[in-house]
């Protein structure tokens, strides 16, 4: 109980410096077999989604209120988002997953290809 405690001191200690950042970083991906996290900012159409509730794997407690991110990913790893949550820096986060055929409809070709993070 004690280390519980501490560690939620400890939280509280960063939550000013981390609510006074405002960094925002996107990977594009557009390649075929390339997954990952995208940027739905300036997108025409809304993204048609896996789950209509974002996903959250949370290992320990958070204290942060996180906003969603949009990752596209293989079959199978939104099903099992546990096992793979770790590969995309997701753990812990809200997490909607973009069905495939929206993102080669409306993402995939408005982008410059080559420009992504391959994810395995």
């Amino acid at each position: 109980m004690k280390r519980i405690c501490l560690s939620l001191a400890l939280a509280a200690i960063g939550l000013p410096a981390l609510a006074a950042t405002d960094v925002g970083v996107s990977i594009g991906i557009n390649q075929p077999g390339v997954y990952g996290r995208i940027d739905i900012g300036r997108v025409s159409a809304p993204p048609v989604l896996v789950y209509s509730q974002p996903v959250i794997v949370v290992a320990h407690p958070a204290p942060v209120v996180q906003h969603p991110i949009y990752l596209r990913v293989p079959p199978g790893h939104a099903k099992h988002w546990h096992k793979h949550c770790g590969h995309y820096g997701a753990c812990g986060k809200p997490v909607y997953f973009v069905k495939e055929d929206w993102y080669q409809k409306h993402y995939a070709g408005k982008r410059g290809r080559g420009h992504g993070k391959h994810h395995d």
